[in-house]
């Protein structure tokens, strides 16, 4: 089989032309067509994230706005500190040299019985290294 006609033919070189360029045409229509497409899904995706961005900077505006017209309240109060503090220490001292007993200071006093009988015993120890310099 021999092909030298494809060649030599005068109408030969602008058919295989014309196929090209249709094909070139083709393809440029068809990704022409798939970028709007995708243009288009991505457009859509931003406007949903923007009414989303939106919705919330209301939200936080409202918030802010709540917040501002809102009476300032005080700082909530520090949680009080575990243990005695040094009124409390001074009282259950001098209730203890005046001989009254543990379980009545700690009553009166609001304080746990185990501390107070340990702020006792420490005073007697450091009484008795005093009186023993």
């Amino acid at each position: 089989m021999r092909l030298e006609w494809i060649i030599l033919h005068p109408a030969t070189l602008p058919a295989m032309l014309a196929v090209s360029l249709s094909m070139c045409l083709f393809l440029f229509v068809s990704l022409k067509r798939d970028l709007w497409r995708a243009e288009k899904r991505w457009q859509s995706r931003v406007e949903v994230l923007e009414a989303g961005l939106q919705a919330r900077a209301q939200a936080l505006d409202e918030r802010c706005n709540a917040l501002s017209q809102a009476p300032s309240q005080p700082a909530p109060a520090a949680a009080p500190r575990s243990g005695l503090n040094l009124t409390k220490r001074s009282q259950a001292l001098q209730m203890l040299r005046r001989g009254a007993a543990a379980q009545e200071v700690a009553a009166t006093l609001s304080l746990p019985l185990n501390e107070v009988e340990l702020l006792a015993k420490v005073n007697e120890i450091a009484l008795s290294r005093s009186a023993g310099s």
